[in-house]
């Protein structure tokens, strides 16, 4: 520990969780939810390493905690994905090159035109030129230099509480996680996010049979913990049935950072998100930077700002007086937790812990100045303060290794906060597919998992990436949500028949190859996958 965190009275711990399902389709040249990745790379990871990185040449100490799900790294680095981003960012930069000419009469859409060119070529060269197409080593090389701690989540972000009836299936979410992040950042994750904040009495077992230090939990499964934890959510607590330490959210610190109603992203200077040239310009036009079935979908490029929310007139978007808002919303935040962690170090006999999680898709894509609130903030809290210390979970265990011991709550975040997003009328279809093929994969990696055959192997490990992907939280939450409900379905329904077809093969001592080839060249994620995972 510092100085100067000897010194403070409290810490803040922020956490960003980056995921994004796996979605890769290299049957089509285009498909329309593979733009999920391109705009988060666009508007929330480059602008968040670009800002990392001139902190560190700045000479800016800050301690940031970082989620990198293994969906979310294997799109990063694959080659397909990363040729089709590059693509993406080109069509962005003549877009806004024609924007420039399009608004040249309006000296602030105009305005706004240029500042879109300047940062669509900005990620270019970042992307291009500094990264050469995958920014997960700049992402690792900030662990390395000990400003970030990255953690995993579980392989492909599976809500575990619901796949409790099946040990074997929540450990190998666990297992292929950890390997999974090890062969990115060459070493072991000491914490885990759990998806969707999803956690049941017990887990803590599995976790820290496969090495996890730490996790993080909503707020009442801390506060509803057996016995009541002496500091809520000031204090992680230890686990009782292992030696896991568990974070809760501190409420205060993320409701004026999620709320679109009560907090700083709603602010009538800021980006307005649902008007976008995409839906609003002239279809042919547009038709070259949309779907090309004709879809209107968002392009990134608004000229609006939110103005009055009861106002259908908005008001132009002006770059300066968004960034002054975010500096003063940077200040308030700084201000708000160096009073929270006075009071609270006043009655604690130890200095009190703020941990603020939020979506990292938050600080960009949704939240346009995000990133600039982000930065603000973490300048001034280097030198406009000495109360508080940012730090993350690993060196806050060092610091202080001894904490009560309770048995969390089953919990999860969202709404009703009890998997209720998760397992719904418009969902609840999904679940007895899953356990079926999770029983399955369990019995026959238990049958084969001696057998030296090739193709057997690869059919099994196929077996296990197919059952993995069906689990996947998206596609539950999809379906609750309502946005691309048929996509989700379509993917829950092909990773289900994609594992049964290979389960009839294996039994049946009738392989084909074709097949087999097929779906790993489609779904390839966790290419050194191990099926005895599940044994």
């Amino acid at each position: 520990m510092t100085e100067t965190m000897q010194q403070s009275k409290g810490f803040l711990c922020i956490v960003l969780h980056a995921h994004l399902p796996f979605v890769r389709h290299p049957e089509i040249d285009y498909m329309m939810e593979e733009n999920w990745l391109f705009e988060a790379l666009t508007e929330t990871y480059l602008p968040l390493l670009a800002g990392f990185d001139n902190l560190l040449s700045d000479s800016v100490p800050f301690k940031i905690t970082m989620s990198l799900t293994p969906p979310l790294c294997a799109m990063l680095n694959d080659e397909l994905l990363q040729s089709r981003c590059s693509r993406y960012i080109n069509k962005l930069i003549e877009l806004s090159e024609k924007e420039i000419l399009r608004t040249r009469y309006d000296v602030s859409l105009n305005r706004t035109a240029n500042m879109y060119l300047e940062r669509f070529s900005l990620c270019k060269n970042i992307f291009e030129e500094k990264y050469g197409r995958n920014i997960l080593p700049g992402f690792k090389r900030l662990q390395d230099w000990g400003a970030l701690e990255i953690i995993t989540c579980g392989a492909t972000h599976g809500y575990l509480p619901n796949m409790q009836s099946n040990a074997s299936a929540v450990r190998a979410q666990i297992e292929v996680a950890v390997q999974s992040y090890s062969s990115f950042f060459g070493r072991s994750p000491r914490g885990i996010w759990l998806a969707e904040c999803g956690y049941y009495p017990g887990l803590e077992t599995i976790l820290n049979e496969c090495g996890i230090k730490f996790i993080f939990m909503e707020t009442h499964g801390i506060l509803h913990a057996d016995p009541c934890p002496l500091y809520g959510v000031f204090s992680p607590i230890q686990c009782k049935d292992a030696p896991v330490a568990a974070f809760g959210r501190d409420v205060e610190s993320s409701r004026s950072v999620w709320s679109a109603d009560e907090g700083y992203p709603g602010h009538p200077s800021y980006r307005e998100f649902y008007k976008d040239i995409g839906f609003d310009l002239d279809i042919n036009y547009i038709a070259p930077y949309i779907d090309p079935a004709g879809i209107r979908i968002n392009t990134g490029i608004k000229y609006y700002r939110i103005t009055d929310k009861n106002n259908p007139q908005k008001q132009p978007y002006n770059r300066e007086e968004a960034l002054r808002t975010a500096a003063q919303h940077a200040a308030n935040f700084m201000h708000n937790r160096q009073g929270q962690l006075r009071h609270l170090s006043a009655i604690m006999d130890r200095p009190p812990l703020v941990v603020a999680p939020y979506d990292a898709e938050l600080f960009g894509h949704w939240w346009f100045e995000g990133p600039d609130w982000l930065n603000f903030l973490i300048r001034k809290c280097a030198f406009e303060q000495d109360t508080f210390s940012l730090i993350t979970p690993s060196e806050y265990l060092e610091a202080y290794p001894k904490n009560q011991v309770c048995a969390p709550s089953f919990s999860s975040w969202g709404e009703g906060g009890y998997s209720y997003v998760w397992l719904n009328e418009t969902n609840e279809w999904i679940y007895p597919h899953l356990h079926r093929i999770e029983d399955r994969m369990v019995e026959t990696a238990r049958e084969f998992k001696d057998t030296g055959d090739g193709l057997e192997i690869r059919v099994l490990n196929q077996m296990a990436r197919e059952l993995l992907l069906a689990q996947s939280s998206d596609w539950a939450f999809i379906m609750k949500t309502g946005t691309t409900v048929e996509y989700a379905v379509r993917r829950t329904k092909e990773h289900i028949a994609s594992f049964l077809k290979l389960y009839d093969m294996l039994k049946e001592h009738k392989i084909e190859e074709d097949f087999v080839i097929l779906l790993e060249a489609h779904n390839n994620i966790f290419p050194e996958i191990d099926f005895r995972v599940y044994t």
